[in-house]
């Protein structure tokens, strides 16, 4: 199944674990803006970002989008 990527849910992981994005942005060395315009849906989130955020709050890359299903009807 395909799938588009919905809204960032970097703030909901965050408040799970009692994470700030400054202490997030710290200790990846982003800046906390960088952070704000992922979970403002300003900017994508690169995979290798992804998965470097993913593995510091403790969750999977999935578990970092909402994960809607690709309209359907569309060539494969």
């Amino acid at each position: 199944m395909k799938y588009e990527l919905g809204r960032c849910l970097l703030q909901e992981r965050l408040e799970e674990r009692g994470m700030s994005r400054e202490a997030l942005a710290g200790e990846l060395r982003y800046k906390p803006e960088r952070l704000a315009d992922y979970i403002e849906n300003k900017r994508l989130m690169p995979l290798k970002t992804a998965i470097s955020i993913a593995d510091t709050v403790g969750c999977t890359v999935n578990e970092l989008y909402e994960l809607l299903p690709a309209e359907s009807g569309r060539p494969r």
